[in-house]
């Protein structure tokens, strides 16, 4: 582990040696990666929107079998069963809540009362305005560069107006990489960098060979961002598959996500009722379309076909525009070491004030 070590209110608020966070990607951020960038001084975050509950737990103690460090867990706010989730965590002494959507006021509330921290992911100073009123520890703050769902306004713009706006920890996500993007984002306020698709592209990621090599090869121009996926703005990898999604009609957009809802019930083993209570909160939470709903069913499915089953021709690989500069596969602890070095030799280089 690295001999470098930068203390900020985030090392401070969850006990990790370094202000990272591997975030909590779908069929990406299971037990071995988690643990393994928690071993190496990071905060790994599991993700659990694609497990069952009982996946859940299981994956849990999993991760706590292979690190005494602290982690967390990110949740879908607006999943019908996000209450059972969170008692999962209270059950089994999870350290971290994180959100990819702004918890309610009474799920903070819930969490912050069992000492859990809270740190939900926004897109939008006035989100992070709300949350912080509400009780939230920290905020993961993701600009335009980040992968996945995603916004239109860059991280160096909307960073520093969220760091302007609240009182706790800003993470800042969405472009960043190596050592010279963390000591950037401390310069513009940040208590850390939070970083998907570089945690990705290691070697504890389970993500099939065969993917990672595409990713490898992708220039700052192969990064898109595509609405065709599930009719939100998605930043991913640009293969022939979305090619030909960005070419297909709305009618046989929506066949295809009615064969990946029914697809996701089986793997989900949710009933049509709960993925329509789902359906509900994403619609009322977005202001979304009910089409817009059924295409929402693609996502997992279609990240599964790639990040599981290694299948890129069938699947989608979301990604921050970073991947274009990603060329190798170092370990989770490899990695930390490197950015925590590099971050160092930054601050050395920089002029002293006069």
């Amino acid at each position: 582990m690295s001999d470098v070590a930068i203390a900020t209110p985030l090392t401070e608020l969850v006990g990790v040696r370094h202000p990272i966070v591997q975030t909590g990607m779908g069929w990406v951020a299971g037990p071995r990666l988690v643990s393994a960038a928690a071993n190496a001084g990071a905060l790994g975050i599991l993700a659990s929107a694609t497990m069952t509950l009982e996946q859940l737990r299981s994956a849990v103690r999993e991760v706590k079998s292979r690190t005494d460090a602290p982690f967390g867990v990110n949740l879908r706010a607006d999943a019908s069963d996000a209450t059972d989730r969170v008692q999962i965590l209270l059950d089994e002494g999870v350290k971290v809540a994180s959100f990819a959507l702004a918890p309610n006021r009474e799920l903070i509330v819930r969490l912050k009362a069992a000492g859990v921290i809270v740190i939900p992911s926004i897109g939008a100073r006035r989100h992070a305005e709300k949350v912080a009123a509400w009780g939230a520890d920290a905020v993961v703050v993701q600009g335009g560069e980040g992968g996945g769902h995603t916004g239109s306004v860059a991280t160096t713009v909307l960073l520093p107006q969220v760091v302007d706006a609240v009182d706790i920890p800003v993470i800042a996500a969405g472009g960043f990489h190596d050592g010279r993007g963390l000591v950037a984002a401390l310069a513009y306020g940040a208590a850390g960098v939070a970083m998907g698709t570089r945690f990705l592209l290691t070697s504890d990621s389970t993500v099939p060979d065969a993917v990672k090599a595409r990713y490898l090869t992708a220039t700052v121009q192969d990064v898109t961002v595509t609405t065709q996926v599930d009719g939100l703005p998605h930043r991913m990898l640009r293969t022939e598959l979305v090619d030909s999604l960005e070419r297909s009609g709305r009618t046989a957009a929506l066949l295809r996500a009615l064969r990946h809802a029914a697809a996701f019930k089986r793997e989900s083993g949710m009933s049509w009722t709960g993925m329509v209570r789902d359906g509900l909160a994403m619609k009322h939470g977005k202001e979304l379309s009910w089409s817009q709903v059924l295409l929402a069913a693609n996502i997992p499915m279609m990240l599964k076909a790639a990040m599981v089953d290694g299948r890129p021709d069938l699947g989608v690989m979301a990604s921050g525009q970073v991947a274009g500069l990603i060329d190798d596969l170092p370990s989770c602890a490899e990695l930390v070491d490197r950015v925590m070095a590099e971050a160092h030799a930054t601050l050395q280089r920089l002029p002293s004030a006069q």
